[in-house]
C-alpha cells in the first residue's frame, strides 16, 4: 500500500515532535487541522484525495506567504519571519513551482488557442485561463498565472 500524503503529514509530525521541532510540528499540527476541516465540510464526512490535500497545503502556504507580507509591512519583523519560516515547511510538500519562462509559452500557446476560437483582446481572459489552469495546476499560483495571462493579452 502506498503512503498518502495525509499519513506522510502525520508520520513526519511525530518525527518533528519527537525531535522538539517546534515549528515543523506546530506547522504540521495546523495543517492537519485543516485538512480534517475539509473532510468533515459539506453533509457527510469523506478522506480527501491527495490532489485535495495538496490544495488545501496550497492554501495554507499562501495564507503564509500573506501573513508574512502583512507582518512585514506592519513592521512586525519577528512575527513576518515565523511566517516565511512555516511557508517553507509546508513548500517541501508541494510540488515544484513551474518557471516563468515554462509559464509565459503555456500561456503564449494558451493564447493562441483562444484567438483561434476566436476570444480576442481582455474578454479573452477567462478563455485563456480555462486553458492554462488545467496545465499548470499546483505548479504555478492563480495570480501568477492570471498576471502572464494578462501581460501576453495587452502585448
Amino acid at each position: 500500500m502506498t503512503t498518502t500524503l495525509k499519513s506522510k503529514l502525520r508520520n513526519d509530525l511525530n518525527a518533528a515532535i519527537k525531535e522538539r521541532d517546534e515549528l515543523r510540528s506546530s506547522t504540521l499540527r495546523l495543517t492537519l487541522a485543516a485538512i480534517t476541516e475539509e473532510e468533515v465540510r459539506g453533509k457527510e464526512k469523506r478522506e480527501l484525495s491527495d490532489d485535495e490535500v495538496l490544495k488545501v497545503i496550497t492554501k495554507e502556504a499562501k495564507k503564509r506567504r500573506e501573513a508574512a507580507d502583512a507582518f512585514a509591512q506592519g513592521g512586525r519583523a519577528e512575527s513576518a519571519e515565523r511566517e516565511k519560516a512555516e511557508g517553507e515547511v509546508l513548500a517541501a510538500y508541494l510540488p515544484k513551482q513551474m518557471s516563468d519562462e515554462d509559464l509565459e509559452a503555456i500561456v503564449a500557446q494558451a493564447v493562441e488557442e483562444a484567438k483561434a476560437a476566436g476570444a480576442e483582446g481582455p474578454r479573452a481572459m477567462g478563455a485563456v485561463m480555462k486553458i492554462v489552469n488545467p496545465k499548470v495546476a499546483g505548479q504555478a499560483e492563480g495570480g501568477r498565472v492570471a498576471a502572464a495571462v494578462k501581460k501576453l493579452l495587452a502585448g
